[in-house]
């Protein structure tokens, strides 16, 4: 019998290539979209008409409990990826991050207590670690909250891990290393710098160049969490995956230059600096437990993920808005 599994988060960069890739493998998805008044499915938009005449598309807010029991009802799994995760926009409006990351993932560990799903896979993010105490960092590693959206991120986590332990709630918290590839917004380093480069910028206006971060190309995390919803033995537990390669902002900056042939000057831009406190200066993954427990290894290297990035981009310019700083 073929699983139907509840995407949330289903029209963002992560949410449609986990829809794609749960569609590749058989399983019967209903995906939800954050809802809009266009009308806009998101990233969803630009799937193949095969996939999207196989799932089932509702638009809806993960904030309103009463929709969120009626999405779980009669799926199987859920894959939690709803989420507000620009860090910069959290220090403007935190309480948003608490309502969508915190309540919104409450709202879903509920609905799911009450019906029969077997699974729930809830999104973490490596940011919940803040600058590396030790390297590489494993899943014991302490968290702290260096931005409002890493605090709303460890706090849905905790959640997570409080309905597993309190009431057998079948739970596995993911918790990706820096993703990137097709379909990221310009909010993150690689698509701001391949933009600005493809479309003739001289120079590359970016924030803080020293920090370094583990890259993962999206279409591996996708992977992972396919192999999250089918895995047995492993609720309960927290699984963190990357490269196990970490790289400067400045350096992988440089990388994207060389990639597209442009020779810009790369700088940094006080107003994209954020707080000294806040700043992660180094996130480098011990991806162990994901290969021991679900199989996973990284399988697209970061040039080959950086050269199918630019060339989606090329394509795309016309929907980026290159003169603007996204936060």
């Amino acid at each position: 019998m073929t699983k139907k599994v509840l995407v949330t988060g289903a029209g963002g960069f992560i949410g449609s290539n986990v829809v794609e890739e749960l569609v590749s493998a058989g399983y019967d998805v209903r995906a939800l979209v954050h809802y809009n008044g266009r009308g806009d499915w998101g990233m969803l938009g630009q799937l193949s008409s095969d996939v999207l005449r196989s799932i089932e598309v509702l638009s809806g807010d993960v904030t309103d409990a009463a929709m969120v029991r009626s999405l779980v009802k009669g799926c199987d799994a859920v894959c939690h990826l709803a989420a507000l995760i620009g860090i910069p926009y959290s220090y403007l409006a935190p309480a948003s991050y608490v309502s969508t990351n915190v309540i919104g993932t409450m709202n879903i560990l509920e609905a799911c207590r009450d019906t029969c799903v077997q699974r729930i896979v809830v999104t973490s993010t490596s940011e919940v670690y803040g600058t590396a105490q030790y390297a590489p960092i494993d899943e014991l590693h302490p968290l702290q909250a260096q931005s409002p959206y890493s605090a709303s991120k460890i706090g849905a986590d905790k959640l997570a891990e409080s309905f597993f332990r309190s009431f057998d709630l079948p739970v596995v918290t993911l918790r990706p290393f820096n993703t990137y590839g097709p379909r990221q917004s310009a909010r993150a380093i690689i698509p701001t710098v391949l933009t600005q480069a493809l479309s003739g910028s001289k120079r590359i206006e970016l924030g803080s160049l020293e920090p370094k971060r583990d890259l993962t190309f999206v279409h591996d995390t996708a992977r992972a969490f396919r192999l999250a919803v089918e895995t047995p033995g492993i609720e309960g537990e927290t699984i963190h995956f990357g490269n196990g390669q970490a790289i400067s902002i400045r350096d992988l900056a440089q990388k994207c230059l060389e990639i597209v042939g442009s020779g810009a000057e790369i700088v940094s831009r006080t107003e994209r600096v954020r707080p000294d406190r806040s700043e992660v200066g180094l996130l480098l993954c011990d991806a162990g437990k994901a290969q021991r427990m679900l199989g996973w290894i990284s399988e697209v290297s970061l040039e080959e993920g950086l050269k199918r990035t630019a060339d989606y981009l090329r394509d795309r310019l016309g929907d980026y808005r290159l003169k603007t700083y996204s936060v």
